[in-house]
């Protein structure tokens, strides 16, 4: 469960900004994470959850948004949206798509006190 690692930086990124910011406690944290991923978003709330307590997380709102991915075909030429790597273009059929987006865990923002 790499969930575990990944909710454990986000909470080093974010206790490092509150140090630098001088914040205590975040209210809202809004993440980003693609659907190209590779993160089991259940198993990363979960493990965001069980570390909060007693950090600047303690009690903070998690929205995750999971946008589509795209990726461009070399067949056609087309940037396309797709649902996992290795699928084939959508339009020509090709193999081979190049991942353009949707494959990203960020932390799109805070709301902090």
């Amino acid at each position: 469960m790499h969930e575990l690692s990944l909710a454990g930086g986000i909470l080093s990124m974010v206790e490092e900004a509150a140090a630098r910011e001088a914040f205590k406690r975040v209210v809202q944290l809004h993440l980003e994470v693609g659907r190209l991923a590779a993160v089991e978003v259940p198993a990363l709330r979960f493990a965001l959850a069980s570390l909060a307590p007693g950090t600047v997380l303690d009690g903070a709102e998690v929205l995750i948004d999971e946008p589509g991915a795209i990726a461009e075909c070399p067949g056609c030429g087309q940037t396309v949206d797709i649902a996992a790597h290795g699928d084939p273009c959508p339009r020509c059929g090709a193999w081979g798509l190049v991942p353009r987006g949707g494959d990203a865990l960020r932390v799109v923002d805070l709301q902090v006190l």
